[in-house]
């Protein structure tokens, strides 16, 4: 992973900074420690982009970095690039922290990423088809049929349902960390209903806005197609005979916490952005109000839970969903994307066997690798987990957003004991996992520019055949030490940038 080559194009940026005697190098306290660092660690491949983003920064200084980045976070706030954290009491919207020193991954290590996310994307849709019809996978004892049928995102109402293409997740998102050595490996997937993708575009596009001097010449992937993509697969995907596909995006309102990704997808894909009262279900075909009156409608994206998708069929109370839909998707007059029931498949628990479903289905090892899980439910990593609750990372299966973890070398004797009650208490709903070192990368913070733990969330579209944004949400933890990253513990973004094969330009 490492190479002592630095390209004549970078050492001659850093020399006309050194030159200009722009101050004190803000990276000359700069530790990254035991971890592997995203922007220090020299790499192959990288064509002196991290040596020239170093000199453009130390060009740039820190005090005119902090006012750049400042100015950069009240620009999100005027543009309301925000989201809502339920359980805190004294905002209902806040924005995600933008860190202004981009990640950067070389174009080999995109190539394998890629690969990795559309293997896992096409193992994930076989096995749903499977769970849902033949159900060859655990009849093999490969996965525990209870693991799968007990599982409380499992529906029976999908059982037999065809889906076209064979397509269950249409729009995944795939949680990747890297440890000390620079290994990629998964750390979960997200075959639901996946936010976060519009800041991968935006943050872009605040880059462009508040540092043009530090992209100037890079050659860099571009990340603004994805609207584009997106309403392609969701018209592939649309009932079959239909030549020109109305999609919509059905959101539950202003007051979810994704509201405005759901606004900024809706005006990419350049489609209606609707709520259920929008819509209704006529002789098993969906129908969109409007002031001309009503239009059909033949693809949706989906942005609610199943639970809430059709008070007919799921919740009875759900004021979110159309009455109707499901079996109007069922007579195939429409689709929706994502399917509903994809959740077992992203469940915490399924994780773990995730190398043997790749296996079973493709006949491959996976390219990205699990991180090593304990599943509770079994007498073994319960005994495991117990035994060594103070060096794991203990998970609750059906919670996101980094709620209900407990890192055991972090932990207090109290909350170790707490994890231990509920262990026993329930033990199907938990897994633990070792404490990864996760990767670090440089981060301007109030003490300076500082390592801080992150990871990535590449974001794949899946119609007939699979794509994946180059890049993707690398979500850093602000918070000096912390490994939780998620937006709703205080974490914040950074721009990732997938280089260009070659050098870079001075």
């Amino acid at each position: 992973m490492q190479s002592t080559h630095i390209p004549q194009s970078a050492l001659a940026v850093l020399a006309a900074a050194a030159a200009r005697g722009s101050g004190i190098d803000p990276f000359s306290d700069y530790l990254a420690g035991p971890y592997f660092c995203e922007l220090t660690r020299l790499r192959p491949g990288d064509g002196g982009a991290a040596a020239i983003v170093r000199a453009r920064i130390g060009a740039i200084g820190l005090d005119a970095l902090r006012a750049r980045a400042s100015a950069a976070e009240n620009d999100l706030i005027n543009l309301g690039i925000t989201f809502t954290v339920y359980s805190d009491a004294t905002a209902i919207d806040r924005i995600l922290p933008f860190d202004c020193i981009p990640r950067i991954l070389t174009a080999a290590e995109w190539r394998q990423l890629e690969a990795g996310v559309k293997q896992r994307v096409a193992a994930l849709n076989l096995f749903l088809h499977d769970i849902y019809h033949e159900r060859h996978i655990t009849n093999d004892g490969v996965v525990p049929a209870d693991l799968v049928y007990g599982n409380a995102n499992y529906r029976p109402e999908m059982e037999g349902f065809p889906v076209r293409f064979g397509t269950y997740v249409h729009i995944c998102g795939t949680d990747v960390v890297r440890d000390e050595h620079g290994n990629f490996l998964v750390l979960e997937d997200n075959a639901r209903t996946p936010s976060g993708v519009s800041y991968v575009v935006e943050n872009r596009h605040l880059m462009q806005r508040a540092f043009p001097d530090i992209l100037a010449g890079m050659r860099i992937r571009p990340v603004d197609d994805y609207g584009r993509r997106l309403l392609s697969a969701m018209c592939e995907i649309a009932p079959v005979g239909v030549e020109e596909p109305q999609v919509v995006l059905l959101s539950p309102g202003i007051y979810n916490s994704a509201y405005f990704e759901h606004v900024f997808l809706s005006r990419e894909m350049g489609v209606p952005l609707v709520e259920g009262a929008d819509l209704f279900v006529e002789n098993d075909r969906v129908w969109m109000r409007t002031t001309a009156g009503k239009r059909p409608v033949h693809t949706i994206y989906r942005r609610i839970g199943d639970d809430f998708l059709d008070p007919t069929v799921f919740r009875p109370d759900s004021l979110l969903g159309v009455p109707g839909l499901i079996g109007a998707w069922r007579r195939g007059n429409v689709t929706l994307a994502n399917a509903v029931g994809t959740g077992v498949a992203d469940d915490k628990a399924i994780y773990a066997y995730m190398p043997r479903i790749i296996k079973y289905y493709l006949g491959e090892d996976a390219i990205l690798p699990n991180v090593q899980t304990n599943i509770c439910r079994e007498k073994d990593g319960l005994a495991y987990t117990l035994a060594n609750l103070d060096q794991l990372v203990v998970k609750p299966v059906g919670e996101s957003g980094g709620y209900g973890i407990t890192i055991g070398p972090r932990a207090t004797l109290a909350e170790i004991e707490a994890a231990r009650v509920a262990l026993v208490a329930d033990p199907s709903n938990w897994i633990s996992q070792p404490v990864i070192s996760l990767s670090v990368a440089p981060t301007l913070t109030e003490a300076g520019i500082r390592p801080r733990h992150l990871d990535l969330r590449p974001f794949a579209v899946t119609g007939r055949d699979t794509w994946v944004l180059p890049g993707g949400l690398s979500r850093v933890a602000m918070k000096e030490g912390s490994l939780i990253v998620n937006s709703s513990q205080g974490g914040g973004s950074k721009d990732t940038w997938v280089l260009e094969e070659g050098e870079m330009a001075p």
